[in-house]
């Protein structure tokens, strides 16, 4: 099991017993409104346990406290293995406290250090503008736009790619 540390959390791995948390921000239509439609209970206990498998994968805690504020993680590309994807998520009564800013750097410091990886991707619609000032405070830099390119609830979205890589972190860092 894969423990990471910041000031105020510890990052660690989905155990079964994070299950009603995870249901609750997934099911949550504020939490998930930049990122996809509410699933049916049985596709999100889905989500779930390939959530549980996935070694880089994290439930964001508070030290010491085994209450679950969030979850972060990145998913390492099969094709290019020197690139992951990153995302993040912070219950709704929780945003804005810099929670996802911390578990972002990192899971940043992680992959960069740790996981081989040399460049970070992810991907934010244009309207989240709270998941857009956490990705450009953590200095990735948004390399594309995919006009109405995500469909959420019936509605196309811009859809912006950033990318972070190892020399632009290291440079900062």
């Amino acid at each position: 099991m894969l423990t990471l540390l910041t000031p105020r959390f510890t990052l660690s791995s989905f155990q079964e017993s994070d299950w009603l948390f995870f249901r609750h921000l997934r099911q949550n239509r504020e939490v998930m409104r930049y990122m996809a439609g509410i699933a049916s209970e049985e596709d999100t206990r889905r989500v779930f346990e390939q959530r549980l498998l996935e070694k880089n994968a994290f439930v964001i805690r508070m030290h010491g406290d085994d209450t679950a504020l969030g979850d972060v993680g990145l998913r390492i590309s099969k094709l290019h293995p020197d690139e992951a994807d990153v995302g993040y998520s912070v219950l709704l009564a929780m945003q804005g406290r810099g929670i996802a800013s911390e578990a972002l750097q990192a899971v940043c410091q992680y992959a960069f250090y740790q996981a081989s990886v040399s460049a970070l991707n992810a991907w934010v619609l244009a309207e989240n503008t709270g998941s857009v000032r956490v990705l450009e405070k953590a200095r990735f830099r948004r390399v594309q736009t995919l006009e109405k390119a995500f469909l959420l609830n019936d509605e196309y979205y811009d859809d912006w790619a950033f990318r972070l890589t190892k020399a632009d972190f290291l440079q900062a860092g």
